[in-house]
């Protein structure tokens, strides 16, 4: 199940449960839709892909509530882009 995560890692931006401005990859890193594009759409932890996270409906939240975990962890962006340049 999607841990649906509070806030962009990179700026701490909060993305509700709702929000359709959230992308994550497939180890479930999340980052907002601004930072996406300055990542050049590249996971700089894992090196995949983003894709736009589901919104859990909202009668699901009691059963099954969004992550109040905050991971914050920002990004070295001249690095990311080297290691990009460099692939």
């Amino acid at each position: 199940m999607v841990q649906i995560r509070p806030t962009c890692e990179n700026c701490n931006k909060k993305l509700p449960f709702d929000s359709t401005e959230v992308m994550i990859c497939t180890f479930e890193c999340t980052f907002c839709m601004d930072c996406v594009s300055l990542l050049q759409h590249v996971c700089p932890n894992c090196g995949g892909g983003f894709e736009k996270r589901p919104i859990r409906p909202e009668h699901h939240l009691k059963k099954y509530p969004v992550s109040k975990t905050v991971i914050h962890k920002p990004v070295d962006f001249k690095k990311h882009l080297q290691e990009l340049n460099n692939k």
